[in-house]
Formats: structure tokens, C-alpha cells, sequence
């Protein structure tokens, strides 16, 4: 299945009602003839018809279906102080809703049941998360303090293959971008002219680079990826490996794949927007966003 007859299939299957192409066009970001072409390939395929996808089309769908997610928690939130002092950022309420509440809501929405938190600081609060999501496993990270976030996805190691990985510090405001189906390594990126934050320089729609700041069209990293079932195997040997490194422990896990072992992978960009995802990174930015704080 090309990546473009998979796009179109998984987008109608994941919608309730029938979609006209156009809408199917501006889902994807295909061009409406493009995916004309595309919807003629799969109903003769027999995995379309009628706006629907067929049983044949949902089976040729399950190999995509994403398994887990994998949700790194560990961190102290030095920059959330004096918040964090007594709860750890994930458990953070923005609006009257923990900042974790609104990856979770996403993950199970999507079919997603193979939960796991990986958590450190406080690491006991997040007991409480089991009485809205009772199917949770958490991993104990006992290098959280001394260790850069890398040391949370080596305890989670075994766990990344057909998975999701999110920072747990992010307000998804838009569940959709968690799918039920993908089927290929990515990272969502938000294309900007210039940034001072982590970003992607990517080429044809793969990421080539990763780095701190640029300009001219750069991608900014958001911390929410998807890894394949060859790309999580794949990880669980070069994170460690990343780890025991000389200076290893104070790496981020990403430049395992993206830096130290990129020859070993592809991995794409995919699109969102900066409504989408907001990273709150300082307790003044809390405040600016939830006035509740600035009581």
C-alpha cells in the first residue's frame, strides 16, 4: 500500500460519516485529484465503495493499527516552580484539567488501551490517573534525577515498536492529530520561518536534521512521535547505546534516532499548527494562560 492510498483509506475509516473527496482532500492535504486517482485504485482494489471502507479495507488496514503509547512523565518541571514544588508537571490542572488528561483523552479515543506512564518525580501522584484511565501500567524511572529524559525511554525500551511517544508536559488541543492508524516513523513539527526551540530541517518530507534554533523554514519539534514496528526495534539497541556514551545520560532520547543513529532511519514530518499543541514552559506562561494562577 503506497503512502498516499493509505492516508485515504485511513482517513475514511476513521471518519463516521461519509466524506465527500474534497473533505478527504483537505484532511490529507492532497490535492482533490490526487485523491480521485487514489479512491479509483482502492475501489477497484475492492477495499472502497460507496465513501466506505470495505471489510477487505479494514483488513488491509489492522497491520497500521497503532499498539501503545508510551507517555514520558518523570521530570521535575524546574521552570513550573513554585507549582511544581508539590505536583509534578503532567498533573498540572490547566483550566480545571491536568495537562496529561489531554493526551490520554486523545490516546484512548483513538482505540489505543496499552497505556504506559513512565514517572519519577512524585512519582505516587500519579496513582490517582487509574481512577480515569484504570488500564495505565506505569514504569518507575529510578535515574529521573540524575539523567536527562533518555533515561525514562531506556526503561521503556522494549515498549516502542507500533507506538506513540509523548512528552506528558504538552496541551494537545487537538485530539485528532492522535490516529488510530499510521504507517510510517514521524514527528509532529510545526513549520515556522524562524525559531529559537528545537527544530527539524527536512527534506521531502523527511527530517535531515535536528538542532536547536533556525530560520528559513524550519520544522519545530513537538514532542509527539509514532515509531514503527522496525524503527521501535530498532531503538530499543541504539537508546541504551545512546545512553552509555560518553556524556550519554544528559543526552535527550530523540538524538538517538535523529542524531547519533540517524543512518539507521527515515523519519517523516507531520504537519500540525501551533494552536494544536501548546508546551507551557514557565510558570509566567501558566499564569498567561490559566488566570486562575495569577490569584
Amino acid at each position: 500500500m503506497t503512502h498516499k492510498e493509505f492516508l485515504v483509506l485511513s482517513t475514511i475509516a476513521t471518519t463516521s460519516a461519509p466524506l465527500t473527496q474534497r473533505a478527504v482532500a483537505a484532511q490529507t492535504g492532497m490535492s482533490v485529484g490526487s485523491v480521485n486517482e487514489v479512491v479509483s485504485s482502492l475501489s477497484d482494489l475492492g477495499l472502497v465503495a460507496d465513501r466506505r471502507v470495505t471489510d477487505e479495507g479494514l483488513d488491509a488496514l489492522e497491520p497500521f493499527r497503532v499498539k501503545r503509547a508510551v507517555l514520558i512523565a518523570a521530570g521535575f518541571g524546574s521552570r513550573m516552580v513554585p507549582i511544581t514544588l508539590n505536583t509534578p508537571k503532567p498533573l498540572v490542572r490547566v483550566g480545571g484539567r491536568r495537562i496529561i488528561d489531554t493526551i490520554l483523552d486523545a490516546v484512548y479515543a483513538a482505540g489505543i488501551t496499552e497505556v504506559y506512564v513512565v514517572r519519577g518525580y512524585l512519582g505516587e501522584q500519579f496513582d490517582q490517573l487509574l481512577y480515569k484511565y484504570p488500564t495505565i501500567r506505569f514504569i518507575d524511572n529510578p535515574l529521573y534525577n540524575e539523567a536527562n529524559n533518555i533515561s525514562s525511554m531506556v526503561a521503556a525500551k522494549d515498549l516502542l515498536q507500533n507506538a506513540y511517544v509523548f512528552e506528558s508536559d504538552l496541551l494537545l488541543r487537538n485530539p485528532s492529530l492522535i490516529t488510530r492508524y499510521q504507517d510510517r516513523s514521524n514527528y509532529l513539527g510545526i513549520p515556522m520561518e524562524r525559531s529559537d526551540d528545537w527544530c527539524f530541517q527536512v527534506k521531502n518530507g523527511a527530517i535531515r536534521h535536528m538542532g536547536i534554533g533556525g530560520e528559513g523554514g524550519v520544522w519545530q519539534m513537538v514532542g509527539i512521535s509514532y515509531w514503527t514496528p522496525e524503527d521501535g526495534a530498532r531503538l530499543a539497541e541504539d537508546i541504551p547505546a545512546t545512553f552509555e556514551m560518553p556524556g550519554g545520560r544528559e543526552r535527550f532520547w530523540d538524538e538517538a534516532p535523529l542524531t547519533y543513529f540517524a543512518d539507521r532511519y527515515r523519519v517523516y514530518i507531520r504537519e500540525c499548527s501551533l494552536s494544536d499543541v501548546t508546551e507551557i514552559d514557565s510558570f509566567r506562561e501558566l499564569k498567561a494562560i490559566d488566570p486562575a494562577y495569577g490569584c
